[in-house]
């Protein structure tokens, strides 16, 4: 038979017990804090469609400006006239995305409307015989970066994600990306926009084309052709060929 334990030995391992349960329940009590910096969650597939924001889509597009109209998230609030959140029809079927407002569009308000948004409405409406009414406009910035300067990596970053909300608004068949930074901030891609052009490309479950830029186009005139071609792929598409 063992010996019968002491009273000095029963208390410490009491002791002990004790410790290792208050230890347990500070596990617990801490799990959250423990966890920081881990996704539970699984992590989303490439090539998983978008999801998208159910009800009105006119309805949820003006709650969303009035939601973000003000916003301060970087330094490019300090130095706009107006933000620039986009404009068009929220149930078009394509959207055009460009890089960032110009002067014209920080003046006004609305994207697209310089020289180079003459000549995107010209393809719009002269090329794919449609209004800018039917179709969506917007940049990836909202607002104009100092000196039409490119955007910056941190400007991108704070701003992506209002342009993702619009897109899950919207929901369209087709996303248009006008020049290098649209596609390339889009696609997650390095890839030069030569390259990307002239063939579809999946955002999200979404078609996207990636052409020049407008602005490009007033520069070099020759690239007008390819663009084109581009938006007849497009044209293709939405059933507009």
């Amino acid at each position: 038979m063992p010996e019968s334990l002491s009273s000095k030995e029963v208390h410490q391992i009491k002791e002990e017990l004790l410790s290792a349960v208050k230890a347990l329940k500070g596990q617990v009590i801490n799990h959250e804090s423990l966890s920081v910096g881990i996704n539970w969650e699984r992590s989303q597939p490439a090539g998983d469609k978008m999801k998208v924001v159910s009800g009105n889509k006119e309805e949820q597009i003006k709650k969303f400006y009035l939601q973000m109209k003000d916003c301060k998230k970087c330094p490019l609030a300090k130095t706009r006239k107006n933000l620039v959140f986009g404009q068009g029809n929220p149930e078009a079927k394509i959207v055009f995305v460009g890089e960032a407002p110009g002067a014209d569009e920080d003046e006004q308000g609305v994207p697209f409307v310089g020289r180079a948004g003459q000549l995107l409405t010209d393809i719009i409406v002269k090329g794919m015989k449609l209004s800018r009414q039917d179709v969506y406009i917007c940049n990836i910035l909202k607002c104009r970066p100092p000196g039409n300067r490119n955007p910056l990596p941190e400007e991108i970053c704070e701003c992506e994600p209002f342009l993702k909300k619009q897109l899950q608004i919207i929901a369209p068949r087709v996303i248009c990306a006008l020049g290098k930074f649209a596609a390339q901030t889009l696609l997650k891609t390095e890839t030069p926009i030569s390259a990307l052009r002239g063939r579809f490309h999946d955002y999200e479950g979404i078609k996207l084309m990636p052409t020049y830029h407008p602005a490009y186009l007033l520069r070099n005139p020759s690239a007008k052709k390819p663009v084109w071609e581009d938006v007849q792929e497009i044209m293709k598409e939405i059933g507009l060929d």
